[in-house]
């Protein structure tokens, strides 16, 4: 809503800056339009000069990838794919940016996305290139430039800094966390409040680019089930990856950024295919962590290890997930890695109406495990909102159980959960929280506790200690073996100010690694 006093006193700081910096100032109101209008970010390169340049880690400090895109996409109903061999995959870089003395060669590919219907627009990417370096040194500053020398297509010059070698008394200083990004107004907010922090990392919890709320000619809605509904099969457009990729480089060149699948990603396609848009843009250290597959892998921070679970693929006890994540967790020398972080999409501890216990059939298969390992936090998104829990174990309050933190704020098109299924009249009906693609139906009364006998408590749940809707991301920063500091920042408020913090404390005297999930005790309710 337009607000007069604002405007009136904004009009003469802007008539000046625009004198000043007439080129910018337009510039920057573009910028802004396609973002928050259209969400459309066109490329200003030509020819096979990389774009969408981004870091990921690698299983350990020694290694990062780098990845990037050259070549523009097609979409349209006559496409033909390019071909990944007509360029090449190299990366120079060096401690001293102007002798970049190493050099890796890596990989590249391109994907489709293809609609067996008519009228339907088809879409085949540019050529994605992955490179791994090896070989790094802790801590420190590399200069990088990525391209295809042979043909003169070389990047700019960009910078990233190594993790900490692992032990307990070497941690990154920030870790940033964020969920459900999209790119929105919100989303320009929050990368704004990401940037300030000044992480080291960046956790990107599912839910990127929202492409799948998108016809293939374009057409959006916040709702696609509801306007969408007569489509033959769940359309997305693509080209949203790309403004998206171009958007966040600012950010990603430099900073690692580590991703799990949400259930926008799935973008079902011809042929049964899903996830080829997720699987196929991000590099993901899953052969380096022993994992065949890139919804789920692990990776060291300094003294922190990070375990990224897939919920859109089988998690029950006979799958090769939790097969891998016995192995994972049962490798982790807590003398080294203190610390065990673990994330996943959907929360299962959440007291908002939206998603409310839609996760709970993973949560049975899995959160023994998890416990039992003494996983110290949960990060989740899907929810659009933030929440924070205390301790909890089997919806008890436990001093050994894990803090799950939701932080699916991050600026989706799909607006804000606002309601609280303990709110009278917003319990939903148990048959319909069950997600359709995670398949299973776990979710029934409880059977103990203040909420026995019903599907929702009637208050504030024990196990959740804050919770608010308002757009914001979270910067976890783990000062030494037993504490970190978790701060959560609303993007309506200013760059310092801080909508939830607290100190999360291990206790490892009391809550031994690898204990009997049967012998744990509960605090008192």
């Amino acid at each position: 809503m337009r607000n007069p006093q604002v405007m009136d006193f904004l009009v003469p700081y802007v008539f000046t800056l625009f004198l000043s910096f007439p080129c910018l100032i337009l510039l920057l109101v573009n910028l802004v339009f396609l973002v928050a209008v259209h969400g459309r970010i066109p490329t200003t390169l030509e020819g096979f000069e990389p774009e969408q340049i981004s870091v990921s880690l690698s299983a350990n400090h020694d290694s990062v990838w780098i990845s990037w895109i050259t070549g523009e996409f097609q979409i349209g109903y006559d496409i033909k794919a390019l071909d990944p061999k007509t360029v090449s995959s190299v990366v120079r870089y060096g401690m001293v940016k102007c002798t970049l003395e190493h050099e890796a060669i890596g990989h590249s590919l391109v994907y489709n996305q293809l609609y067996p219907f008519e009228g339907l627009q088809n879409y085949t990417s540019g050529i994605i290139h992955h490179v791994r370096l090896t070989g790094l040194n802790p801590s420190t500053v590399y200069y990088y430039q990525c391209g295809d020398p042979s043909v003169q297509a070389m990047s700019d010059i960009f910078s990233f800094r190594t993790m900490p070698v692992s032990g307990p008394w070497s941690y990154p200083d920030r870790v940033a966390v964020v969920g459900d990004l999209g790119l929105t107004y919100n989303t320009t907010a929050t990368i704004s409040h990401i940037i300030n922090n000044k992480p080291d990392l960046v956790l990107l919890l599912g839910d990127v680019t929202y492409a799948n709320l998108y016809l293939t000619n374009g057409t959006g809605s916040d709702c696609y089930s509801c306007t969408f509904a007569e489509t033959p099969i769940h359309e997305c457009y693509q080209p949203r990856w790309d403004y998206w990729g171009r958007f966040m480089q600012n950010l990603v060149s430099k900073v690692p950024l580590m991703v799990v699948e949400g259930n926008h990603e799935i973008e079902q396609q011809a042929g049964n295919k899903a996830f080829v848009a997720y699987s196929s843009r991000f590099a993901f250290p899953s052969e380096e962590s022993g994992s065949s597959s890139t919804f789920y892998y692990s990776f060291n921070a300094g003294g922190i290890h990070f375990v990224m679970l897939g919920a859109y693929i089988a998690y029950n006890k006979t799958a090769d997930q939790y097969k891998w994540l016995e192995r994972d967790l049962d490798s982790v020398d807590r003398s080294i890695t203190p610390w065990l972080v673990a994330t996943w999409h959907p929360p299962w501890y959440s007291s908002y109406k939206a998603h409310y216990r839609e996760a709970e059939c993973m949560r049975v298969a899995m959160e023994e495990l998890l416990y039992s390992y003494g996983v110290d936090v949960v990060f989740n998104g899907h929810v659009h909102a933030y929440e924070r829990s205390n301790r909890v174990y089997n919806y008890s309050l436990d001093p050994c159980g894990p803090v799950y933190i939701t932080v699916g704020d991050g600026g989706n098109r799909e607006k804000m959960a606002i309601g609280f299924a303990d709110e009278p009249g917003n319990c939903p009906d148990p048959l319909s929280t069950p997600d359709e693609y995670m398949g299973g139906f776990c979710a029934t009364n409880f059977t103990f506790g203040p909420a026995m006998g019903k599907f929702c408590w009637e208050r504030q749940p024990d196990y959740s200690a804050f919770r608010e809707s308002s757009f914001g991301h979270g910067i976890f920063e783990v000062k030494n073996e037993t504490w970190a500091l978790w701060t959560w920042y609303r993007n309506q408020d200013s760059y310092n100010d801080v909508g939830d913090q607290i100190y999360i404390v291990r206790q490892p005297d009391i809550c031994p690694v690898h204990q009997s999930a049967k012998q744990h005790c509960f605090a008192a309710i």
